[in-house]
């Protein structure tokens, strides 16, 4: 006698359902485990495909305060709230900028903050249609019995800071760790890094964040592009079974891979073309089309570069939303156009724009590098470089 079928599960529920067992049937001895849908799973995956919409991508002004303190005294800046507020308003408020960009990683500073006349940064955001994401790891420390390796903490208390965060406004969130090539890497850190990253996974959609997944390979290096393959491949493999070992659905996340390419001390440098084949190679063995976007960092390249090789990878169709989750690769020319200088804002605004449709042609696969300035042809690797 088969066994029957005693549950209808609808796919749009809403309600809190926690795993269970189901009875075995009398022919056999193993357990069926069902997971139910998720309090916020239809809020989760719409949320992710706001952020991987056409022609769209994310900027990433989530530098902690003393990171930002290093790009404000490069202009000749204090690093003070009140220029940390400043530049953050001069992004947030540019007009237009919904039409290039879906979403914004801010720092928590900046998720609390308001404009100089009261308006919430938020509030600035969203009437843009860009979603609020928020930065909610811990930073790194060294990995004990590692190789001279770093993990990334902030796991402690991490579902509360969540709920307030959604609270404030925030619907995604943002989670980086790193792997370092010329350290191994070892095992150890491998999987220090899968699984805190499926741990912070499956509690950011636990509070109605949109997880983003994080492990960037750091350039470092001397190594030939192959050997950032292999290790890519190594690193989303482990990524991916952790993922599905926390029940983390990936119809609800983001990924903010590394692109492939040679170490940045390698002897040879790759082409667009050349590192578009080599990325999404490693996208299409490793990662499942069911993720909604792969929204690339840009790790230290210049502006062109990134968004060139951006390009190149949307010259193909591909099962994903490929497309950009830039820092220093939008902001670079913001603030030297800025200076500091009230007068300059809106020159500076004009500089994001422009690098903003840049890459918005890019994901598009519509992007031409004629007219570009020298300065954003300059690369931005900083050996070692810490957030």
């Amino acid at each position: 006698m088969a066994c029957s079928s005693f549950m209808n599960l609808n796919a749009s529920s809403s309600q809190w359902i926690n795993q269970r067992s189901i009875p075995s049937c009398p022919f056999s001895n193993r357990r069926i485990f069902l997971v139910r849908a998720g309090a916020y799973n239809d809020e989760l995956v719409k949320t992710a495909k706001t952020i991987a919409s056409p022609g769209r991508g994310i900027l990433a002004i989530d530098e902690s305060n003393a990171t930002c303190g290093k790009r404000l005294a490069s202009i000749g800046l204090d690093n003070t709230e009140a220029n940390r507020q400043a530049y953050r308003q001069l992004l947030l408020t540019t007009p237009g900028l919904g039409e290039y960009i879906s979403g914004a990683i801010l720092f928590e500073e900046t998720l609390y903050q308001s404009t100089t006349d009261g308006k919430k940064f938020v509030d600035c955001l969203i009437v843009q249609n860009i979603v609020p994401g928020i930065k909610v790891d811990k930073g790194l420390v060294p990995l004990p019995g590692s190789n001279n390796e770093s993990w990334c903490q902030g796991l402690d208390g991490l579902a509360s800071r969540s709920a307030k965060y959604y609270k404030q406004g925030a619907r995604f969130a943002k989670w980086r760790t790193v792997v370092s090539i010329p350290c191994g890497p070892s095992a150890l850190a491998l999987k220090e890094a899968a699984w805190g990253l499926a741990r912070y996974a499956a509690i950011s959609q636990d509070n109605g964040l949109v997880p983003i997944i994080e492990p960037e390979i750091l350039l470092d290096g001397v190594h030939p592009i192959k050997r950032t393959l292999e290790v890519a491949e190594r690193v989303w493999s482990e990524v991916f079974y952790y993922l599905a070992e926390n029940n983390v659905m990936v119809e609800g996340i983001l990924l903010k891979p590394s692109m492939i390419t040679p170490g940045a001390e390698h002897k040879e440098k790759a082409s667009p073309d050349t590192i578009a084949n080599y990325t999404i190679t490693m996208l299409r063995r490793r990662v499942p089309p069911a993720v909604p976007g792969i929204m690339f960092l840009s790790g230290g390249q210049s502006e062109v570069e990134a968004t060139l090789n951006l390009n190149a990878m949307n010259q193909t169709l591909n099962p994903w939303h490929v497309s950009f989750s830039y820092a220093r690769a939008l902001q670079n020319t913001v603030l030297k156009t800025w200076k500091g200088q009230p007068e300059n804002i809106e020159l500076a605004q004009k500089a994001l724009l422009k690098r903003a449709k840049a890459n918005s042609l890019a994901q598009l696969g519509k992007y031409s590098a004629d007219g570009e300035s020298d300065n954003a042809k300059k690369g931005m690797f900083d050996k070692g470089y810490t957030y």
